[in-house]
Formats: structure tokens, C-alpha cells, sequence
């Protein structure tokens, strides 16, 4: 086990660094610079603030340096908001989209799982018809546009809940609904076709025949089988809400780090852009690695280091 989480880990040291130097190289080789959009800005002055973050520097030297701050954690001064550290930015934002993409998460696993078994005890009812009309619509609707459509109905057509902002749990519910959706209805087509093969595997027909109750069958052997591809799709899930927040945070007025990241690429600012994008490499590929070893003890039969016990 530790001698795969160590070997893990270096692999991710060597992502993050792959991940580092091309962030560094595509920020340096886009058009224009970060100050290219201030209006009417005298070449002295672009100058000085050019020498200050070090864009004077040869490559190598921004790179080196660049590179040393960032294992530091030191993701540097942002070049649009004077004063404020890139550090400052994710700290003061980042909990609003970790609330945010939990949130989401729960509902995606919770419903998804729900209406999944739903689906494949009533196979072939209409229970499973209207279960897979949902799946089928909540992958086939984008998140913007279900966010869209949750705002008009839900808060200006019904006024339920406030259309954008963060001031409570309540303006919560429809950025987390939204960026839930999609997700959601992937993970019940996968729950669904996950159940109706484990209830007509050889373990379950024996169960049935020895006369087990069908609930304990269903919840105790069937459902934890069935929840093993489920639990391979938490890091892409992980992934897909990170990316997916960027949009919702946006539509909904929401302060946190995807805003800031949205906002920091309209305004070339480096420095957020890098740091932000650093720091969501971090978070996915250790949930990755927390996926894979939660893989391991939730079926024996997988070995973390990778391959099946015999």
C-alpha cells in the first residue's frame, strides 16, 4: 500500500511538472501581454511593470523562477488586482467552489444511484421508461443552458429561489442542480446497467434460490457490486464539476475560484491563471489517486498496486 501511494505520488510530482512547464511555455508564446489592454499606457510605465513581475527576464530565467516559487506554493502577485497574492485569490475563493462542487457531487451520486436502481427494479416498466427519459435529458442538456432554465422558471417565473448571488445555503440549490445535472444522469445509465447485470449474475440467482429476502439481495450484494464503476467515475466526475463550475460560477454570479479563473484569462492575467490552473492539477489527480485506492478496499478482489488478488 505505501509503496503505491509513494509511487503514486511520483507521478504526480512528474504531471505537475509537465503540467507547470506548459502552462509557463503557452502563457509566454500567447499574443499580446498582460498590460497589452490598458488604455493609452506609456512605454515607460509598461516598462517598469514588465521589470517588476520579471517579464524582461530571459525565458530560462522567468522559467527557473517560476518553477522554484510554484514548489514553494508561491503562485506569485496577481498582474491585474494590485496588491493581492494569487495565494490570497484561491484561499479566499476556492471554499465557495469547494462548497459549491460538493454540494453538486452529493446530488449527482445520490439521485444518480437512486434513480439508476430504480431503473433496474422496475426494467422494463414505466418507472425504468421515465428514469431513462431523465438520464436521457439531463446528458443531452448542457449545464448553462439547464442553469438557464432553472434561473427563468424556478426564480423569476416561480420565485423559489434568488436568481444569482452567495449569501446562504439557498443560493446554492440551483448553481448545484445545474452543474449536477449531466453527471447525474450518467451516473444512473450506469447504476441502471451495473444492477441489471450484477441481479442476473450466478451469486444473485444461488441468493434467491436459498431464499435470502430480495431487499438484503438487492442492498447488500447487488448495489455494492453495482456500485464499483460508480466509484471509477468519481475522479472524471471530480473533473467534469471543477470544469463545469467555471460556467455555473459565471452565470450565477458566483465568487468563486472559477469566476476568477474565467476572469483572469479575459484579462491575460498570468500570474492567476498559471496558479489557479496549478492548483486544480493538484486537487484532480489526487482525487484520482483517492479514487483508485478507494477502488481497492471497497472490492478485495482489487489489489491497489493494480491487478486481481487470487
Amino acid at each position: 500500500m505505501l509503496a503505491y501511494i509513494g509511487k503514486r505520488l511520483l507521478y504526480i510530482f512528474i504531471a505537475l511538472w509537465l503540467i507547470v512547464t506548459a502552462t509557463f511555455f503557452l502563457m509566454r508564446i500567447a499574443p499580446g501581454n498582460p498590460f497589452a489592454s490598458e488604455r493609452a499606457l506609456p512605454p515607460e510605465i509598461e516598462a517598469n511593470l514588465n521589470a517588476q513581475y520579471g517579464l524582461d527576464n530571459p525565458w530560462y530565467i522567468q522559467y527557473k523562477d517560476y518553477l522554484f516559487d510554484t514548489a514553494k506554493g508561491d503562485f506569485g502577485t496577481s498582474m491585474k488586482y494590485k496588491y493581492r497574492e494569487t495565494n490570497d485569490i484561491i484561499k479566499e475563493s476556492f471554499p465557495v467552489s469547494m462548497t459549491l462542487g460538493l454540494e453538486a457531487m452529493f446530488i449527482a451520486v445520490a439521485f444518480g444511484v437512486l434513480i439508476g436502481v430504480i431503473g433496474a427494479l422496475f426494467h422494463n416498466r414505466w418507472p425504468d421508461y421515465l428514469t431513462t427519459i431523465i438520464a436521457v435529458l439531463g446528458i443531452s442538456i448542457p449545464s448553462f443552458v439547464m442553469a438557464t432554465l432553472l434561473q427563468y422558471y424556478l426564480a423569476l417565473k416561480l420565485n423559489i429561489f434568488p436568481i444569482a448571488g452567495w449569501k446562504g445555503f439557498i443560493y446554492s440549490i440551483l448553481p448545484a442542480i445545474a452543474l449536477a445535472a449531466t453527471p447525474m444522469a450518467f451516473i444512473a445509465k450506469l447504476t441502471r446497467s451495473s444492477m441489471l447485470e450484477e441481479t442476473n449474475s450466478e451469486y444473485v440467482k444461488m441468493a434467491k434460490a436459498k431464499g435470502i429476502k430480495k431487499v438484503v439481495i438487492t442492498y447488500k450484494h447487488a448495489l455494492r457490486n453495482a456500485l464499483l464503476p460508480v466509484v471509477t467515475y468519481l475522479a472524471p466526475l471530480t473533473a467534469g464539476v471543477v470544469t463545469g463550475s467555471f460556467v455555473i460560477e459565471e452565470i450565477f454570479s458566483i465568487p468563486g475560484l472559477g469566476k476568477h479563473f474565467v476572469n483572469s484569462i479575459s484579462n491575460r492575467d498570468y500570474t492567476v491563471i498559471m496558479g489557479t490552473t496549478v492548483f486544480y492539477s493538484i486537487i484532480l489527480l489526487l482525487a484520482v489517486l483517492i479514487v483508485d485506492i478507494l477502488y481497492g478496499f471497497i472490492d478485495p478482489r482489487i489489489k491497489v498496486g493494480g491487478g486481481k488478488s487470487k
